[in-house]
C-alpha cells in the first residue's frame, strides 16, 4: 500500500514548485499529493510560499530525497504509486531516480529533451519495464508534447474525415513568447561536453530515428535551411526543439505498431511569416541559432553569457511574465492532395508556465486514467493521446482542427 498517488520530486526548485501549484490550481478530486526534494527545511519554506495562494498546500506532505543518495531515492519511490520529476538536466541527475522507479514498480514522468539520455534509458529499462508493467514517460513537457500529441490529433482528425491517416505531417510554429529556460540551457551544455569526450552521441543526435533502435524510415536529419512552406503559407528557419520533437514522435508511431504506415514522415520548423520580412526573419533566426549553438559548445564563451544574457538553472520569469506567454503551432497532415490542419495553442510562457501544466496533467493521467495496455519506456502520444487531449483544454492548451481554406500563419 503506498503512501502517495503522486510525488513531485524536486519540488523545491522553480519548474518542480509550478508543476505542484499546478496540481492545486486544477486539482484532481481524491488524488494525494507529496513535494519532495534535498533539503528538508526549503520544502518546508516552499510549501509556506505557495499555501499562501494556495491553502490546501498547508496539508501536503514532504518527502526528503536526494539525487546522489540511492537509499533516499528507493525509500522515496515505494511511497508512491507515480514519480514525477523535475530535477535535471536528467543525463547528470535523472540516472538513479529512473533506476528506483523501475527496481520498485513505480510509474515515472519527467520533462527530459535530452535525446541521448532518452535513448540510454530505452536501452537500459525498456524490456524490464514492458515486463514489469512500468510506464515510463518522457518529454512531457514544452518538449515535446504540444508537438507529440498534436501529431496524434492530427491523425486521429485524418482517421475521421478520411477513414485513413495522413502519410505526411508538417508542423510549423506560429507566435511564440516566452522566456527561454535555465533547464534547457544547462542540458544543452552538457550534451555539448559530452560530444567533446564520447563522439557516439554526435552520431546519435544525427540520426532521425535515434529513438527507434533499428529502426528507419523516409525521413532525414532536421532541415537547417531557409524556406518557403506552401502547406503553412510562411518561411521557415529551423527550429532548436525538431532535433528531440521529430524524434519523439516517431518513436511514438513505433511503439503504437506504425498505424500511419511504414512510410510516414514527419519534420517541424519554425514559422517566421510571409514575405520580405518573414524572409529576413527566418535568416536572422538561422543565425541566432547558429550564434546560440556555437556559444553554448564553446566553454569559455558559454562562461560569458549563461546568467547575464541566458538563464541559469532555477531561474525563470516573474509571475506576470509567465502569464503573458504564449505559444501556437500550426500542424498539416497530407495524403496526396488530401490536407488537413490543426492549430496547437498554449496559454503561458510555454517553456515554464504551459509545461508545468502540461508535466501536471500528464502525472495525473498516469495516476488516475485507465490507460492502454502499453509498458516501457513511453512517449506522451503513444501511451497518453486520449487521456492529454482530454485534460489539457482544462488547463489552456488547445488542439483545434480548423477550417481548410485558411492558409495563414501567425508572425
Amino acid at each position: 500500500m503506498h503512501d502517495f498517488d503522486l510525488i513531485v520530486f524536486g519540488a523545491t526548485g522553480y519548474t518542480g514548485r509550478l508543476v505542484v501549484e499546478a496540481l492545486l490550481e486544477f486539482p484532481e478530486p481524491g488524488l494525494t499529493v507529496a513535494m519532495a526534494g534535498r533539503n528538508m527545511a526549503k520544502l518546508e519554506s516552499v510549501r509556506s510560499e505557495i499555501a499562501e495562494r494556495f491553502p490546501a498546500a498547508a496539508d501536503l506532505a514532504l518527502v526528503q530525497a536526494d539525487s546522489h543518495d540511492e537509499a533516499s531515492l528507493a525509500a522515496m519511490v515505494q511511497r508512491t504509486r507515480v514519480l514525477c520529476t523535475t530535477v535535471g538536466p536528467y543525463a547528470a541527475l535523472g540516472d538513479a531516480v529512473l533506476a528506483a522507479c523501475v527496481e520498485h514498480g513505480v510509474d515515472y514522468c519527467d520533462l527530459t529533451g535530452e535525446v541521448h539520455w532518452m535513448r540510454k534509458s530505452i536501452d537500459a529499462h525498456h524490456e524490464q519495464a514492458q515486463s514489469k508493467g512500468i510506464r515510463i514517460v518522457h518529454a512531457a513537457g514544452f518538449d515535446s508534447i504540444p508537438f507529440d500529441i498534436g501529431v496524434f490529433a492530427v491523425q486521429q482528425a485524418a482517421v475521421a474525415r478520411w477513414g485513413v491517416p495522413a502519410t505526411e505531417v508538417r508542423t510549423a510554429t506560429g507566435k511564440m513568447v516566452g522566456g527561454f529556460s535555465g533547464g534547457t540551457v544547462a542540458s544543452m551544455a552538457l550534451l555539448f561536453d559530452g560530444i567533446r569526450t564520447d563522439r557516439s552521441i554526435l552520431r546519435l543526435m544525427g540520426n532521425p530515428y535515434a529513438l527507434v533502435p533499428g529502426g528507419t524510415g523516409p525521413d532525414k536529419n532536421d532541415s537547417q535551411a531557409v524556406r518557403f512552406s506552401p502547406d503553412h503559407n510562411t518561411w521557415t528557419a529551423p527550429f532548436i526543439m525538431a532535433g528531440c520533437n521529430t524524434r519523439v514522435v516517431r518513436r511514438s508511431h513505433a511503439l503504437q505498431g506504425h498505424p500511419w504506415g511504414e512510410d510516414f514522415s514527419y519534420t517541424e520548423v519554425m514559422g517566421t511569416g510571409r514575405g520580405l520580412k518573414g524572409w529576413l526573419r527566418a535568416h536572422s533566426m538561422r543565425l541566432a541559432l547558429g550564434a546560440l549553438v556555437t556559444t553554448l559548445a564553446v566553454r569559455w564563451l558559454r562562461s560569458l553569457v549563461v546568467g547575464r544574457f541566458l538563464p541559469s538553472p532555477g531561474d525563470g520569469p516573474t509571475e506576470a511574465a509567465r502569464a503573458r506567454g504564449c505559444f501556437t503551432g500550426h500542424v498539416v497532415g497530407r495524403r496526396g492532395d488530401d490536407i488537413i490542419r490543426l492549430d496547437v495553442s498554449l496559454t503561458g510562457d510555454p517553456g515554464y508556465l504551459a509545461t508545468s501544466r502540461m508535466l501536471a496533467q500528464t502525472a495525473v493521467a498516469l495516476a488516475v486514467d485507465e490507460l492502454p495496455e502499453i509498458h516501457g519506456v513511453l512517449t506522451p502520444g503513444a501511451l497518453l493521446g486520449p487521456s492529454l487531449l482530454r485534460r489539457l483544454p482544462t488547463v489552456g492548451i488547445r488542439f483545434d482542427v480548423r477550417d481548410e481554406a485558411s492558409r495563414t500563419i501567425d508572425s
